[in-house]
Formats: structure tokens, sequence, C-alpha cells
């Protein structure tokens, strides 16, 4: 080759490296990183030991902060369970093709990539565990982009599944024999895996008494604690296996919660208040305790402070798989903030909208999050507070601080404004998406047509 030629590759080379991001050209010569999504149903903001927590011990979960960054302003954009997953699945403002509210068993566009297809298309195996709850009755996790999922069991009871042999098993320990089980066959090859707990949504009662009595809680919410014990049990499960094959370094995490607690179960959000039920309009209901951590490429023990949200892990997770967001994706890159790189908030401001007159009236909110100030709509008017200062919600600042008031209306005005009109075609649709039912595995009947037409695509890139 000659100079001139060498040099020129060497630069189009070091172009390339510079486009990439910093997560994944440490992972450029070898396999790609593996990515694990924990998003827990109703885990409060003050129910971990790493948040605050004094009576409910979660040593694992606690050792992702240690090992990773604790994100203290991070939010759910479209509360309850299912528009949250449905958010995380496709890393957008969700209410942009009309579900506001629960519309549970409206359709996620096909035109739009899910997480997991994104994933799959880069190249990983895809697993997902417990709860799926999101698009239409045609539109399961096997049907948009998971190559193996794990089949939902029968229970007896809540929370008690019933095995082949008759025997019963604490669902939640199902879910981290699984997650194990997930990693030690996929260990090889690159994997995304979602697990989605259906714990610690209520009810708690049949939290198995070994958990529950390894918490300092007393009253209903000792059932409550037993079942986030159990979750962090299953946490300490995968973390185990990940280590058993020496994948620590080469697995980033997330784990965080698809909405506040439930307060009827005594979850905590403190240092706020609210939650799902009754507490839906305060702060507690869509800010969640978020972790991320990949030790020795994001830092160990540090605590981010900027707004940010679930649907920024589709975009993190898009730039360590080295593959370009799809045009709809609203979310942005965590990697650069947590690492310290970029200061500030990912995002400026953040918006709710979940308006639907069907809905359950209490889940209805129009809310706006800027700087330390969060706006909020209720039955008699705009009101304003300040989080930093009243991080409980008990003095409206509205008629203080009127130009603030009037400056985030008129952007929250112009962003609802481009909102379509909620979509109302999943009260004739049903319930969400099909969940394999049984024991075990199950998977895509597309894998292997998948995994042919990938190597052909392949050979094609190859030969250009």
């Amino acid at each position: 080759m000659k100079r001139r030629d060498f040099l020129k590759a060497a630069a189009a080379g070091a172009a390339a490296m510079g486009a990439m991001s910093p997560l994944v050209i440490g992972a450029a010569a070898g396999r790609k990183p593996n990515v694990v999504i924990l998003f827990i149903d109703d885990l409060g903001y003050g129910d971990l030991g790493s948040f605050g927590c004094r009576d409910i011990p979660t040593p694992h979960i606690d050792s992702l902060a240690t090992n990773g960054v604790k994100c203290t302003n991070s939010y759910v954009t479209n509360p309850p369970c299912s528009p949250s997953r449905c958010c995380i699945m496709t890393g957008m403002y969700i209410q942009r093709f009309g579900k506001s509210g629960m519309a549970r068993g409206l359709s996620i566009p096909k035109d739009h990539p899910t997480m997991a297809e994104f994933m799959r298309d880069a190249g990983y195996v895809t697993g997902m565990i417990g709860k799926w709850d999101i698009g239409s009755k045609q539109q399961g996790p096997l049907d948009r982009g998971f190559m193996q999922v794990a089949r939902s069991a029968p229970s007896t009871k809540p929370y008690i599944c019933q095995m082949r042999d008759g025997s019963e098993v604490f669902g939640t320990d199902l879910d981290g024999d699984y997650m194990a089980e997930f990693v030690d066959r996929n260990k090889d090859k690159p994997f995304f895996l979602y697990f989605s707990p259906r714990a610690v949504h209520s009810p708690s009662g049949n939290t198995p008494a070994r958990y529950q009595n390894r918490s300092k809680a007393t009253g209903k919410r000792k059932a409550l604690a037993g079942a986030i014990i159990a979750v962090d049990d299953a946490v300490g499960k995968l973390l185990a296996m990940l280590k058993k094959h020496k994948l620590e370094k080469g697995t980033l995490i997330f784990l965080t919660g698809d909405n506040g607690p439930n307060p009827s179960e005594q979850g905590s959000a403190e240092p706020y208040r609210g939650g799902k039920g009754g507490g839906t309009q305060f702060e507690g209901w869509v800010r969640t305790p978020a972790i991320v951590s990949w030790p020795g490429r994001l830092p160990a023990g540090k605590t981010y402070d900027g707004l940010m949200a679930t649907m920024d892990f589709y975009a993190t997770a898009a730039a360590v798989a080295g593959k370009p967001l799809p045009k709809r994706c609203e979310g942005k890159d965590l990697a650069p903030y947590l690492r310290g790189e970029k200061t500030g908030d990912v995002h400026e401001e953040l918006y709710w909208h979940n308006v639907d007159p069907k809905d359950a009236p209490r889940r209805n909110l129009r809310a706006m999050r800027w700087k330390q100030w969060r706006l909020i709509k209720y039955p008699d008017g705009w009101r304003l507070f300040d989080l930093k200062a009243d991080p409980k919600e008990t003095k409206d600042l509205a008629k203080a601080h009127a130009g603030v008031v009037t400056s985030m209306r008129r952007r929250y005005d112009a962003w609802a404004a481009k909102l379509p009109a909620p979509d109302t075609s999943w009260q004739e649709a049903g319930g969400g998406g099909r969940m394999p039912k049984g024991w075990g595995w199950a998977t895509d009947a597309k894998t292997e047509e998948w995994k042919t037409q990938n190597k052909r695509n392949q050979k094609r890139r190859r030969k250009k």
C-alpha cells in the first residue's frame, strides 16, 4: 500500500472510531457488550437500600449502585404499567401514537422497531422473562423481537406457580432461575435480556415467610418487603451467573421501576409522596429509583442528578450495539452524562399527558418538569412546586412565580398540541399481547428464518 493510501485509510479508520460510542470501542475487537434491563413493577423510590431505605435489605441491587451510577432524577413519562412498558420498548413518548393512559391492548406501531427487534437485528440473542402487558393480542413478545421467552407458569394463587409435578414454587424464585439459565445458555454470544417481574405488584400477601422475616418492616409493609427481597435475590442469581462466566465487565445493566409504589401496600416514595392508586398526582408516581451499572466502563459509586427518563435506555443500548437510533426514538444516550463527559440534564424538560376520559380519572395526568420545577394540572387549575425545596409538594407557588408558570404552560401547550387524539381502538381489541403459557422457554417460530436471512445479509455486506 502506498503511503498516501495508507494515510487515507488510517484517517478513515480514525473517523469511524470517533463516530462510535466509547462504550463500543472497547469491545469492538471482540463480542458486543450484553445489555440487561431489570424493570421492577411498582418499585418505590424509597424502597431500596441504596436510595435510603432502612427496613428492607437489598444487597444485590445495592451492589449495582456500588459498582455503577445511581440516578436520582429518572422518570417514566407515561405510567402506569402497560404504557410504561411500551415506552421503554419503543424509546419514545408513546402519546405520539395515541397511547394515552392505560390503553391496554393498543398496538405497538408496526413501522417502529421495539428495542427487542432492534437488538435482535444488531446481532443479539433477545430474551424476556416476566410481565409483557403491551401491544395488541397479536403482539406478544415473540411477535415483537424476543427470541427466547420464559413461559408463564399456571398459578394456583397470586405469585404461587404450579409446576409439572404438582409442586408449588414462588414465582419470583422461578424468575431468578430463568435469568440465570438464560445467561448460562447464551454466555458465548451477545444477549439482550429484559426482566420484568410481576413482583412487587400487589397483592404481596403470598410472599414466603423466609423473605418477609428478613426485613425490619412491620404490618402490611412486611409482605411488600418480602417481595422486594425476593426480587433482590433473583437479581443475585443473575449477578452470580454473570460472575461465573466472567461477564460482569461485558454487561451493561439498567434497573428501575415501571411507576411508583402502591401506598395501600405501604410502599415508600420517600422523600417524595404518592404512587399508584390514590397518589397519582404526586411526584412519587412518576419518579422511580434508577441504577446503571457497567464495571470498568461506567464510574463506580457515582450519583447522577440530571433529568432523564426510561426512554433513554433504548438510545443507550443502541450506542452500545453500535447501530443508529431509529428516527422515532426520542431518548438520548446516557453514557456521556454518566461518565461526566457531558454535564447537566439529559432532557431540558419532560412531559406527561395521560388523558383518557374512559380510563380511571385518577390516572389522568397533565404535568411538566423543568429544572427544579414541577407544573401539574389539578381540577382547580395549574399548580407549581419547587421539588428541590419542597419534595412532598405541600406549597403551591403558581401565584408567587407566575412567570415560570406562563413559560412552562407555553411550552407544554405547544408540545401537547402536536399529539394525536388518544387512540381508543384498544377498547374493542381487548387485553394485551399474548404470553406463552406453561413451563420452560418458548422460542420465536421465525427465529431460524431470521438467522438464515441475517446470514444472507452479512454475506451481501461482505461482498460489497
